[in-house]
């Protein structure tokens, strides 16, 4: 979503490999990479701090790859998935701190419109995780009601 109220054409970066194969060199089979997993999620990790944490430190390149399922599916399982999900947190966090911000400089207009931008991804992320059943149908964002998240 980053470009997605921009005229900008991104930048160009390494993708993964479209074949998704387990790399002999790995050394954790899949019970101790689901050990991790949730010894991680018990210290407080979200999911994507887990695979950057365990391909930095174990060597583990892909979780999905080395145990068939992905990191927040092995969360979801042992019931360790965060209400909402990080990447709608993220969001919520980005809404707060601009609002704060009008608050203190009430004639800032480009905050404003960074303001409206955000609130149209985050509703448009809520719906998708709604269509998914990530969230629950009567979830609403209401602006006041989520700096209690937040905070």
């Amino acid at each position: 979503m980053a470009k997605m109220h921009s005229r900008a054409r991104g930048r160009s970066q390494s993708t993964k490999p479209s074949k998704i194969t387990q790399k002999a060199w790995v050394r954790y089979g899949e019970k101790e990479i689901e050990l991790l997993i949730l010894k991680l999620a018990k210290e407080g990790q979200s999911p994507s701090q887990i695979g950057l944490h365990l391909r930095d430190t174990y060597g583990i390149p892909s979780v999905r790859a080395a145990i068939g399922r992905k990191v927040s599916k092995v969360l979801a399982e042992k019931s360790l998935l965060k209400e909402l999900p990080e990447d709608l947190m993220a969001l919520i966090r980005r809404d707060v701190q601009i609002r704060k911000h009008l608050e203190k400089n009430k004639h800032d207009q480009p905050a404003r419109r960074g303001l409206n931008l955000t609130e149209s991804k985050i509703k448009r992320l809520v719906k998708y995780y709604k269509e998914t059943a990530r969230l629950s149908e009567e979830w609403k964002y209401d602006a006041d009601k989520v700096k209690l998240y937040v905070q």
